[in-house]
């Protein structure tokens, strides 16, 4: 597979992964996957278990380095980052939204919300109010003052979702976000996440192997063996 363009020389380009290798002892994770994505845009890994989706997302997001390869963003390679660079970017540009939420369960859910905004210093009345904001926006303000457990999973999910958001981040990356919820949960999961990030012009990476769940994205791509192959969008 023939490395794409660099991603500088493309006018809408934000993320780009250029040949990615990646294994995990004698396993390979990542054979030559390439990624492009542009700001604004949604985007869908799909594939069998075991493909390579979430390994992918992990080096999109600087969380795994590849073996071999680079990672763009924008005019930044990954690679040549410090891990604090890298973990600024994970606090204040990137969003994440997981399978289950994974919030603090001691925190109420408006602290979870305002957890990356009080890491990146942001002051605590000045992060509370936002972090009400998002939670109002998706529907969940009602929730705020309970802890994780005391709400339910679609609650739950919307408030990891709020989480994602209230940095302002330029790309949300979330994994599996719907897989822990019954199918109206996860339509209206997706439906809120896809219409805030289009609001806030932020480019989505989303690993999924459920096509109702892919249907709300730009552009498909099937990562199999370690590897990507596009469809049309």
């Amino acid at each position: 597979m023939a490395a794409p363009a660099d991603p500088s020389e493309s006018p809408g380009a934000l993320l780009a992964a250029i040949e990615l290798h990646k294994r995990f002892g004698a396993t390979p994770a990542l054979d030559g996957a390439s990624l492009r994505v542009d700001a604004g845009e949604i985007v869908a890994l799909m594939g069998p278990s075991g493909s390579g989706k979430s390994t992918l997302l992990h080096c999109l997001a600087g969380i795994v380095g590849p073996d071999a390869g680079e990672v763009h963003y924008g005019t930044r390679r990954l690679s040549a980052m410090s891990e604090a660079g890298r973990s600024a970017l994970r606090r204040g540009e990137f969003g994440f939204v997981f399978q289950f939420g994974q919030l603090v369960p001691e925190l109420t859910c408006a602290e979870n919300v305002a957890l990356p905004l009080r890491l990146g210093g942001v002051g605590r009345r000045a992060a509370r109010e936002r972090a009400h904001a998002q939670l109002a926006r998706l529907g969940v303000d009602d929730v705020a003052g309970k802890r994780p457990g005391e709400v339910s999973g679609g609650q739950g999910q919307r408030v990891a979702v709020a989480r994602a958001l209230v940095s302002e981040p330029r790309v949300i990356f979330a994994d599996e976000p719907t897989g822990a919820l019954d199918s109206l949960n996860g339509e209206e999961v997706m439906r809120l996440l896809t219409e805030a990030a289009r609001t806030a012009a932020a480019a989505v990476v989303l690993v999924t192997h459920d096509a109702r769940v892919a249907a709300y994205s730009d552009r498909e791509v099937v990562v199999r063996d370690g590897r990507t192959r596009s469809l049309a969008g």
